[in-house]
């Protein structure tokens, strides 16, 4: 994957881990980092977020804009505006870039946002109330002051359709996120009955919508035709989406030396294992006591249920079931339609970035 983003930032003469730089490097935002270094030695979220800025190469935070230049430069410039090509480096119009840009704010300044913890369950070992509360309010002002100099940078294109675009995507970033928060505090989501038909549509709520929509809005700042804006669409609707489901998958797929690697009991292959096996069953799959185990916190206190168990018993029934098989044909579908999409697009070096980007997260082992 981190091979496959490196060659891409070469084709579009872009290193996209600086893409907010400008922003990043605001007298505004160096005040924040100051502040932010208070917060070393605590376990607030907003470290790690930090810490990801700088470098995170299993989840490249920088992906999004990244895409949204390398389509740009494989639709290339359109006949309506052959008379601005003198705007275009590496194949790629200077709002294009912006648009890049503005994409990785929004991305960035949610991920900051999300970075706020709940004061009635922390811990003692998280570090002191007024940290984590002064972390808590760093995370609300500095993603909002990301946030609005993305929607100063989008008015600057001067251009209806997209401001519309993007902050359409705002608000299914909103929606999705709420949701997600709204169930957040139930019995770890147990009372959530969703279907894989209504999985996807919140995880294109929170995953999909900013990085198709501002595909399509890469196509409209360069007039390209409807149909190739709908291309662009699809394109980042189901990479994203199959991006999200590689992700779900590792810790049913990925070997590693630990027992069991944390995953959420409403990822694509234990909703699909839900499926399969029917609420009930999956609810008391969920309640049994857990099979006490050398080291066992059960051997010790027999009344309680030990969490490491029974969550290595779910993941365990899960890859013996269907669910693991089904989502990697699912991520397998989305990343073919997103190639499809793809052959609306002239052979050249991006388009071919952009397929290698598929095939990254729909190979397994």
């Amino acid at each position: 994957w981190s091979q496959v983003v490196s060659e891409a930032e070469k084709i579009v003469g872009y290193p996209t881990s600086f893409m907010s730089l400008r922003c990043l490097l605001s007298d505004e935002l160096s005040n924040i980092a100051m502040q932010v270094r208070k917060l070393v030695g605590t376990k607030h979220p907003l470290l790690d977020t930090a810490r990801g800025f700088v470098y995170d190469s299993r989840n490249n935070l920088q992906m999004r804009g990244l895409v949204v230049l390398l389509i740009s430069k494989a639709a290339g410039p359109s006949t309506a505006e052959l008379s601005f090509q003198h705007d275009m480096v590496s194949g790629i119009y200077s709002s294009q870039r912006s648009l890049a840009e503005i994409t990785e704010l929004i991305h960035t300044a949610f991920l900051v946002h999300r970075g706020i913890v709940n004061i009635g369950e922390l811990k003692s070992c998280d570090g002191p109330l007024k940290d984590m509360q002064f972390g808590n309010k760093m995370a609300v002002l500095s993603g909002d002051f990301l946030l609005a100099n993305a929607c100063t940078s989008l008015a600057q294109l001067q251009n209806t359709k997209v401001v519309e675009l993007i902050s359409s995507a705002i608000g299914d970033l909103v929606q999705g996120i709420y949701y997600e928060n709204s169930k957040s505090s139930e019995e770890s989501c147990l009372t959530d009955d969703i279907g894989i038909s209504r999985w996807k549509e919140q995880v294109f709520l929170r995953h999909s919508a900013l990085l198709a929509k501002s595909c399509q809005a890469a196509m409209e700042l360069a007039k390209h035709s409807a149909e190739i804006q709908d291309m662009a669409f699809q394109y980042g609707k189901h990479m994203s989406m199959s991006h999200k489901l590689h992700s779900d998958l590792q810790p049913f797929v990925k070997e590693t030396s630990s027992d069991t690697m944390a995953f959420s009991l409403n990822s694509a292959p234990a909703i699909l294992h839900q499926e399969f096996r029917g609420r009930e069953a999956w609810l008391k799959q969920i309640r049994e006591p857990c099979a006490p185990r050398d080291n066992c916190a059960r051997l010790k206190h027999p009344p309680h249920r030990c969490a490491s168990c029974v969550f290595q018993q779910l993941q365990e029934a899960i890859k013996a079931g269907k669910g693991v098989t089904s989502a990697i044909d699912l991520c397998r579908c989305h990343g073919n339609r997103a190639l499809a999409a793809l052959e609306r697009f002239p052979p050249s070096e991006a388009r071919d970035a952009l397929a290698n980007i598929v095939y990254a997260v729909t190979r397994f082992p």
